[in-house]
């Protein structure tokens, strides 16, 4: 097993997101001791977001590019030979404002490339990432698990299966600003959703 730790938060350290990461990836590699595991903290190492310029680069021939362009995309290539050589993703994603943190929106624009992880077919696009698994460790001050107000889930949901991922599984840590028992509660309902989804 070849383990993919991506921690979103925007904290370097003491981020819920990225504990409850930990813990399932703990709980994976006891279950597979010889797993390997590449960890990504994107608040350490932030990507750069998709502009103009990246997306110059990108559309540029890649004999005719730059110096600059070319660093630009081995940026991008780097994230995806990580992506790829993984069989089992842990994603450490906080609720920032009812979305996604800005972090992680760019490590998913720089995975997503035409031709590599999709392509578009004449009955549509066709996802070329198949035979992974995705455990979404979920961190939330309130408690929004399956409300309106929970946009994460179908945004994940969606871009995974575009790149041919189905096999996901959602952790959810939540009511972690309500007080301690709230949060206890929190980490507590983590540890059985990850039961389950191990189960």
């Amino acid at each position: 097993m070849n383990i993919l730790q991506i921690n979103a938060s925007a904290r370097r350290e003491g981020a819920h997101s990225s504990r409850v990461a930990d813990s399932i990836v703990a709980r994976l590699r006891s279950l597979n001791p010889a797993a390997t595991l590449t960890r990504r903290d994107l608040a350490v190492t932030p990507h750069p977001v998709l502009d103009e310029a990246a997306l110059g680069a990108l559309f540029t021939p890649a004999e005719q590019r730059t110096p600059e362009q070319r660093a630009r995309v081995a940026l991008d290539d780097a994230l995806i030979a990580e992506f790829l050589a993984a069989d089992t993703l842990v994603l450490g994603v906080p609720m920032y404002n009812f979305g996604i943190p800005a972090q992680l929106k760019h490590w998913i624009d720089a995975i997503a490339r035409n031709g590599v992880t999709f392509r578009y077919t004449q009955q549509g696009p066709e996802g070329l990432v198949a035979g992974k698994t995705v455990y979404v460790a979920l961190a939330r001050g309130g408690r929004y698990r399956g409300t309106d107000a929970d946009s994460q889930v179908p945004y994940l949901r969606t871009v995974l299966g575009f790149l041919g991922i189905n096999d996901v599984h959602f952790i959810y840590a939540e009511g972690l600003n309500m007080g301690a028992e709230a949060a206890q509660a929190g980490f507590a309902q983590a540890e059985a959703d990850l039961a389950e989804a191990l189960a």
